[in-house]
């Protein structure tokens, strides 16, 4: 055991293995990463269970499943192919398939009692998760990227043990083991983002933009996102007004504590009382400019204010209270 931990894979992996009283969950495609944390644990002696998400988009996914199973199986770990059934979206498909792989991965934990999910993910999936929310514009809360650990489901973590492994050290692990392991072609296809991506790595790196680097930048902005979060916390329950009897539906804040709030933690406060009223989801830009470019100057102002965002009215008095509440269906205009 002292040899293995002196090797950086099993290192990472090992404390997260007995860090739950439930079962351990191993989420396994095949590919270098996900095969190097299946044999790691067998190496580690650890009880786990293996699933492998069969999304079905490509004729040799279930061989690759089942390829998966019997390597599984043959270091003595239970396995379950986890298929993903339905009609599939024309736009969106990978998103669509990585909120399928997780809800599928919760399914199954929740089936056999585990309370621990672990991926294969590396620093370079970091670095490109984080390139990617750059390009769509992303604050703080998106530039941290992925989280080592994350709620998955009610009593269930999602763990990412490599998270600071380059993924070559991964794909070398396996090949000086002989793991024999898959790649999927879907990781360069330019007709997802991430594929067109990858084609840039090099040009990237020329100029400073390493994973590395990339991945920095995660953990600085996790830091950041953390404090943040903390200070919004903290304004919403300054803010929060109690209900009113007559209208438990709405929400109210005082806005006089909402005019005295930074920008950045304003904008944190209101989408949390976005969330908290039943909000959908909300682009940052329009989060943006309904705080900073109108309620903010209007509270100060002491000026009344109307606005809707995501499903949601947002209205303050000219006693500078503001309510949240469901946004009224819109009326359709008829003409004779």
């Amino acid at each position: 055991m002292i040899g293995l931990l002196d090797d950086p894979v099993p290192h990472a992996l090992g404390p997260w293995l007995g860090r739950s009283d439930r079962n351990v969950l191993l989420a396994v495609s095949g590919g270098p990463d996900s095969s190097a944390l299946m044999h790691a644990a067998a190496a580690l002696g650890a009880a786990v269970q293996v699933a492998t998400v069969d999304h079905g988009l490509r004729p040799d996914s279930g061989p690759e499943a089942e390829g998966v199973g019997q390597a599984a199986r043959a270091l003595g770990l239970p396995h379950a192919v986890l298929t993903w059934t339905g009609p599939k979206p024309g736009t969106g498909l990978q998103d669509a398939a990585r909120a399928a792989r997780y809800r599928l991965l919760a399914a199954h934990a929740e089936a056999i009692g585990a309370g621990l999910v672990l991926t294969g993910h590396t620093r370079d999936d970091q670095a490109e998760t984080v390139l990617m929310r750059l390009a769509a514009g992303s604050g703080p809360a998106g530039l941290a990227g992925m989280r080592t650990e994350r709620p998955l489901a009610p009593g269930i973590t999602l763990g990412r043990p490599f998270l600071a492994l380059p993924k070559a050290m991964l794909v070398a692990w396996c090949e000086t083991r002989g793991i024999g392991h898959v790649r999927d072609p879907a990781n360069t296809d330019p007709r997802f983002a991430r594929g067109r991506l990858r084609a840039t790595w090099a040009t990237l790196e020329r100029e400073g933009l390493s994973p590395a680097r990339l991945a920095r930048l995660a953990e600085r902005a996790a830091r950041d996102d953390d404090a943040l979060r903390v200070a919004a916390e903290q304004a919403f329950a300054a803010a929060l007004r109690p209900a009113k009897n007559t209208d438990a539906a709405v929400l109210r804040l005082d806005g006089a504590v909402l005019a005295a709030l930074t920008a950045v933690t304003a904008l944190r406060c209101l989408d949390a009382a976005l969330i908290r009223a039943g909000a959908g989801p909300r682009r940052l830009e329009r989060l943006e400019a309904l705080v900073l470019d109108a309620l903010l100057p209007a509270l100060r102002r002491r000026e009344p204010i109307r606005r809707t965002l995501a499903g949601i009215l947002i209205a303050a008095d000219a006693a500078g209270t503001v309510s949240l509440a469901p946004a009224p269906p819109r009326r359709h205009q008829t003409t004779d």
